[in-house]
């Protein structure tokens, strides 16, 4: 087969190139985008492999112009983060049909890297850098292969040049990550998740099925002042999320009470470090009870967080960036016990219509005589003990496989209560709550995680997507909200030991039960790190910099300061190097030109190119016979530079150089010392 051309070669490694670059990007492209684009760069390598013409640029303006119209019929718009990551991927596709001169190549490095750093704005993980860093280092390999037209380089030597020219920059981009601002909430765009938690200001029964599969980390934590200390017991691994009021009969959503909660803590408080992934949910999942009054504020790297009236840190968008923060939670505590009566009828209702058998039964508990003689205070906890005790004592089955209910009847509660009596976590807290309600105590569904992996990871407890967890609160005169969770009457053990929601083994875990838990751990372990040492890295890390460095008070004006002394420090280097750089740095060249300076001082026009011998037939040209000791000695360092090295010349090379140069010396000064006597003719 007949060997590609150079021009064919390096084409068809730009494209596998750009192949690598948009490959992350086909989750998050169109499905007519991403065939477009490869359609284009295989048609591109064919043309490139059987060396014929470009297209015409007719035919890249109707494709531009149907990827317009796709574009806009997609996402209604051409603006935005969407639809302009699409059109430059359709942009740098097209552009490789018109590589018709090394301006046209350098369009598409440009828009290539552009397109490296938009893939971080999907995810920053350990992966994505891996591969976007080898993505980089091609690129880098494709432009020095553009600044050789020359011969043949291989791909080999391109990549060489590419690394090493990084390398020559990695001190400086490392500087540049330990000083450059971090200014949120730009530093904060970027997002790993895409709201897979479950966790929202909705929930539909039976949606938390959807997320069994889900193992991916949610929360890291360490607990103790000194962040070495042992978790929590297990009945207050609970971390609060939204709280859910309003039943339409199908789903529960967010409704906000009459009045506001307020906390009591008691006791000592728990420390924590909290690290939370970008969940994408507008609540700060904190460790129950974290303390706080309603209405305050609490900042947290350029986001401002607002304490609910639920006893829960809200964010008025959806956290699309990693957290990290330093927290309290409270174990024992009293919330929400001065509510008055109007700010809990929104905890009251029920939809009508809905659920006729589950009422009917609630209210003929309430009527039992065994309840007639409590009063308010003893009345609520008894009532929710007796539905705990109900569900313990009946043919209820904790399973992630329930079925799908309201598929022959709109009353949810009752065919779960009654009929199938199968269920996790939010069918159990949804019906407990119905039939509190039902018998006039105020009760709401709250949703978060519960449970920690069975041993810590790297120094750090987690929490999966996969613990995210529903429960209930009802409200007692006197002592406010308290927490009940049906799921421990049903499945102690997935409170007790904080087992996630799981699915049922893939083949993986099914040929090796412990291989894919240790795969997991040394990844996430690996992954972790790269989270805490670079991706953690924050504005405080930075001030925690500057102190180390003897700043007593580190702010921004100190970080400024020292980014402007290390950019002056940068330049005086850059401009030292120039200067290095642009003098003679072997050993004959700087014996030259220190022979063409004195030979100039001594009135002889030598120049760089000429022998040694030429400057010694101008000396004695212009000084006669009192030249004849620098002109032979020019004539035995023409000798030495160009005969063949002996041993003993290589063993005292250096020495016969300055013996050399001091002679040469020696016989200028005699030659300025006499008058010049030229060659008779």
């Amino acid at each position: 087969m007949k060997p590609l051309s150079r021009d064919a070669r390096d084409t068809v490694f730009l494209l596998a190139t750009i192949a690598a670059i948009v490959l992350p990007h086909a989750g998050h492209l169109p499905l007519w985008a991403s065939a477009i684009t490869a359609l284009v760069l295989l048609w591109r390598g064919l043309l490139a492999w059987r060396q014929q013409p470009l297209p015409g640029r007719a035919l890249l303006l109707l494709v531009l112009l149907v990827a317009g119209s796709l574009t806009w019929l997609t996402h209604r718009t051409l603006l935005g983060r969407e639809a302009g990551i699409t059109m430059l991927v359709m942009l740098l596709a097209l552009k490789t049909l018109e590589l018709r001169a090394r301006r046209d190549a350098f369009v598409v490095f440009f828009l290539g890297f552009f397109l490296v750093l938009t893939q971080f704005l999907y995810s920053q993980s350990l992966l994505t850098a891996a591969w976007m860093l080898v993505a980089v280092w091609a690129l880098l390999s494709a432009v020095v292969l553009a600044q050789m037209p020359v011969g043949q380089p291989s791909l080999a030597l391109a990549a060489r040049h590419a690394a090493r020219t990084t390398l020559y920059g990695l001190p400086v981009m490392l500087l540049l990550f330990l000083l450059f601002p971090r200014i949120a909430p730009l530093w904060g765009v970027p997002a790993d998740a895409v709201g897979r938690t479950g966790l929202s200001n909705q929930l539909d029964f039976g949606a938390m099925a959807e997320i069994a599969n889900d193992d991916a980390i949610a929360l890291r934590l360490r607990f103790g002042a000194d962040l070495r200390g042992a978790p929590p017991p297990p009945d207050a691994r609970y971390f609060r999320g939204p709280v859910l009021s309003r039943f339409d009969g199908r789903s529960w959503r967010v409704e906000g009470s009459v009045g506001a909660d307020t906390l009591q803590p008691q006791g000592r408080p728990l420390v924590y470090e909290l690290t939370m992934e970008p969940l994408r949910i507008g609540v700060l999942p904190l460790l129950e009870m974290s303390p706080g009054a309603p209405g305050s504020e609490l900042g947290l790297d350029g986001l401002t967080l607002r304490r609910g009236p639920e006893l829960q840190w809200q964010s008025p968008r959806p956290i699309t960036e990693r957290l990290r923060l330093r927290a309290e939670a409270y174990a024992q505590y009293q919330a929400g016990a001065e509510q008055r009566p109007a700010a809990l009828r929104p905890w009251l209702e029920l939809p009508a219509g809905f659920n006729p058998r589950s009422l009917a039964w609630a209210r003929a508990l309430r009527a039992e005589p065994r309840f007639a003689a409590l009063d308010e205070t003893r009345l609520a906890p008894a009532l929710a003990a007796a539905l705990l005790a109900h569900i313990r004592a009946n043919e209820f089955l904790y399973t992630l496989s329930p079925g799908r209910y309201g598929q022959t009847s709109p009353h949810l509660i009752d065919e779960f209560w009654f009929d199938r009596r199968l269920g996790f976590c939010e069918h159990f807290s949804a019906a407990f709550v119905v039939m509190l309600r039902a018998m006039g105590v105020p009760a709401r569904i709250v949703t978060g995680f519960q449970g920690l992996d069975p041993a810590a990871q790297d120094g750090y407890w987690i929490v999966r997507n996969s613990n995210a967890h529903a429960w209930a609160e009802y409200w007692v005169p006197g002592r406010g909200w308290q927490r009940a969770d049906p799921t421990a009457a049903i499945a102690p053990q997935r409170i007790e030991q904080g087992l996630a929601l799981r699915p049922a083994a893939g083949a993986l875990e099914r040929l090796s039960p412990a291989l894919w838990p240790q795969l997991r751990r040394g990844w996430e372990t690996l992954n972790n790190r790269w989270q805490q040492l670079v991706l953690n890295y924050s504005r405080q890390n930075q001030f925690d910099l500057l102190q180390s460095l003897g700043f007593e008070r580190p702010d921004w004006a100190a970080l400024g300061r020292v980014g402007a002394a290390v950019i002056a420090l940068l330049a005086l280097a850059g401009g030292a190097w120039t200067l290095w750089q642009s003098r003679p740095h072997d050993a004959w060249s700087r014996q030259r030109e220190r022979l063409l300076r004195e030979l100039h001082a001594w009135g002889i026009d030598a120049a760089a190119h000429e022998a040694p011998s030429r400057w010694a037939a101008r000396l004695q040209a212009r000084h006669g016979a009192v030249a004849a000791p620098a002109a032979g000695l020019l004539l035995a360092l023409e000798r030495a530079r160009y005969a063949a090295p002996s041993s003993a010349a290589t063993r005292e090379g250096w020495r016969q150089r300055r013996r050399w140069l001091r002679e040469f010396r020696a016989a200028g000064r005699m030659l300025r010392s006499k008058p010049s006597e030229p060659i008779p003719s």
